[in-house]
């Protein structure tokens, strides 16, 4: 059986990433593929208790702390989730990845990416996601349209110069994995970046078979 396709989506806070998930979980569906649909931190019972802990604003930590039990959460989720669906031939679409913990931890909190890159190695073992979109807007956007929020978690809560860090982290990401992420504008409305999500998917798709 050949094996499934891992693809992820990133962005700041504020990207619209939950909006374009829905979407791209329907047209994928549309195309015929198994998907399972998860998240990060999270997508396990365990990962859930620990994406709790991470997200409770009363939870201080230190970054390094912050960035470990990222990692716990990701190793059990690959282990529980992303691998038996993989090897299912199942496909696997995850909101975040490792991604996101270079950009978070590593330019947000300011953790050497020399640190998270043995994490990355150590706990993905190899493992990568064939496709990642990451959904870039600039961080007044982004802040703006999570603005209406009732009850900002942890990260939400940060300040401006701080997602302006983990924005950037995102793009020197995308410079060093060109072939893998791909950069969509998500100023544009949701129909135009659905168009691009669209695109994309189908090159993807043609370029699977």
């Amino acid at each position: 059986m050949n094996s499934g396709k891992f693809i992820t989506l990133e962005g700041i806070d504020g990207a619209g990433k939950s909006t374009q998930l829905e979407y791209l979980t329907a047209l994928l569906q549309q195309k015929g593929q198994t998907l399972v649909v998860t998240r990060e931190p999270g997508g396990t019972p365990l990962g859930e208790r620990l994406r709790a802990l991470l997200l409770d604003q009363s939870n201080a930590m230190h970054r390094e702390t912050e960035a470990l039990l990222m990692f716990a959460a990701r190793r059990e989720h690959i282990d529980k989730v992303i691998t038996p669906a993989l090897q299912n031939g199942t496909w696997v679409i995850s909101d975040r990845f490792t991604d996101a913990s270079f950009a978070y931890q590593g330019g947000g909190r300011g953790l050497n990416w020399d640190k998270l890159t043995l994490l990355e190695q150590w706990v993905q073992d190899g493992l990568q996601p064939d496709l990642t979109l990451f959904f870039d807007v600039p961080v007044e956007v982004g802040l703006q349209r999570i603005s209406t929020i009732k009850t900002p978690d942890r990260f939400e809560r940060e300040q401006q110069d701080f997602f302006q860090r983990v924005r950037d982290a995102y793009l020197a990401r995308a410079r060093q994995h060109p072939r893998r992420i791909h950069i969509i504008d998500a100023r544009q409305s949701v129909s135009a970046v659905r168009a691009e999500v669209t695109s994309m998917v189908e090159t993807f798709l043609t370029d699977s078979r």
